[in-house]
């Protein structure tokens, strides 16, 4: 029979944690699946799931311990050295939760109960339940305040770029400050330019896959320029002339299959392929270079191309909504109602639709980029995975666009269809980030996968 426990002191206050013989137990702060339940107010640099003990059967009959770090933040240390991995656990060991957080001394003790002789009367089994006693510290026991906690600036964590979003936080701060400063056309501008890259870092964020930000950047600064340069022509005479994408200024005189032809080839298609010009041109850049750029920079598997489709659909969305749309709104409103009458609709018009982009160009492109990456990822299915890719992007990309031309026809029941696609799209992005975490490679470095279990 196996006697171990934890044991925690926290100030004049010991807690004890009897450990099982029969399934691991979780230290952290996540009330769902953790046993040694520590308070998230109190312990802040103490992962959700920090680590685990877990049982382990030795030769001899006895019991061990396996201390087992689970991802966490800021790592877990045994007698003050960082652990890797998992290590079986001696008895007096120190383990503590992040460099300066609680501690747990483990205590071992094990009785040796000898077998009773041949013919003794053995007492009758009994089913036996291990428990755990918890008493969790609180900040509210104790009258002792420290200096950090007065000042928490104080006690900074290492990494508090990235716990405490600093790095979103201060730019969000340079561009109210600018918002501020700028009017006009200007103000719309820096306006689309936040929200596109708000909604591409909360893409990055369900994606957990650390991807250099330039790359994204240049991903997104690279569809701008094909918009602009004579690559736009030859795929509109591809799709518009000799394919039959022709789109008509006054889209409610077709029936709603013949303008869904149109937009399939002259938008779906059309737009889509653009768009996938940075994730194969990442690609073909990783392939010349030496491991690790080769796998930070270019594209090996679904969540690189996922994560480089959305970014080329922010600079096409902000090309498209700031260079036609809004200035078309602006200067359609102009003539009837005023200059600041116009402005208004137009920044009216911009909200919605670089929001809007999750749903749209990039569910569309994210979609795209997640089957280009599996198909790298799986060479021998490239020829299936692809066009299967390829082809529902662009019609749900058509779907969209036909159902929008006939908005001002059919109403409430065109607008419940724009609903259904959108929520369609995004759907579709969603589950294959999720699909596309699993299939990853560096799946144990992703961060999150620790937030999105």
């Amino acid at each position: 029979m196996s006697n171990a426990f934890l044991r925690m002191v926290a100030g004049s206050e010991e807690y004890s944690y009897s450990l099982l013989t029969t399934g691991e137990m979780v230290l952290g702060r996540d009330p769902n699946s953790c046993q040694i339940l520590l308070d998230s107010n109190v312990y802040t640099m103490v992962s959700r799931r920090h680590a685990t003990i877990r049982p382990s059967a030795t030769p001899d009959g006895k019991t061990s311990f396996l201390l087992c770090d689970l991802g966490s933040a800021n790592g877990t240390y045994l007698n003050g050295q960082i652990l890797q991995g998992c290590q079986e656990l001696q008895n007096g060991d120190r383990i503590t939760l992040g460099s300066n957080g609680p501690q747990f001394f483990f205590e071992y003790q094990y009785q040796y109960n000898p077998q009773p002789p041949l013919g003794t009367p053995q007492p009758a089994p009994s089913k036996t339940t291990a428990a755990f006693s918890y008493s969790p510290p609180s900040s509210n026991n104790s009258d002792d305040t420290s200096l950090s906690q007065l000042i928490p600036l104080l006690s900074a964590p290492k990494d508090l770029t990235r716990k405490a979003y600093l790095v979103p936080g201060i730019i969000t701060v340079v561009f109210v400050v600018l918002l501020f400063f700028v009017e006009g056309y200007l103000y719309q501008i820096l306006l689309g330019s936040y929200l596109g890259g708000a909604t591409l870092y909360f893409i990055y964020q369900l994606c957990g896959k650390p991807k250099p930000w330039w790359v994204l950047i240049a991903s997104t600064v690279t569809t701008i320029v094909v918009l602009v340069s004579p690559i736009l022509n030859l795929f509109i005479f591809v799709f518009r002339v000799i394919l039959p994408g022709n789109i008509p200024e006054d889209p409610s005189n077709l029936s709603f299959p013949e303008l869904f032809i149109r937009f399939f080839f002259g938008a779906g298609l059309l737009e889509e392929l653009l768009k996938a010009l940075p994730i194969i041109g990442f690609y073909l850049i990783g392939k010349s270079l030496a491991s690790p750029k080769r796998e930070r920079i270019g594209v090996w598997e679904p969540l690189d191309g996922i994560l480089l489709g959305a970014a080329s659909a922010v600079g096409f969305t902000l090309f498209e909504t700031l260079g036609q749309y809004v200035p078309g709104r602006i200067a359609e409103v102009a003539q009837d109602m005023g200059t600041e009458a116009a402005l208004g609709a137009g920044l009216q018009l911009l909200i919605p639709r670089i929001l809007g982009e999750v749903a749209g160009h990039m569910a569309w492109s994210g979609w795209f980029g997640y089957c280009i990456g599996l198909s790298i990822l799986k060479p021998r299915l490239a020829s299936r995975i692809l066009p299967i890719g390829y082809l529902s992007a662009s019609g749900l990309h058509g779907l969209w666009n036909s159902s929008a031309g006939l908005a001002g026809s059919l109403g409430v029941f065109v607008l419940g269809l724009l609903v259904v696609v959108g929520g369609i799209s995004y759907v579709l992005l969603v589950t294959a980030i999720i699909k596309a975490r699993a299939l990853s490679p560096t799946r144990e470095q992703n961060f999150a996968t620790r937030f999105f279990k």
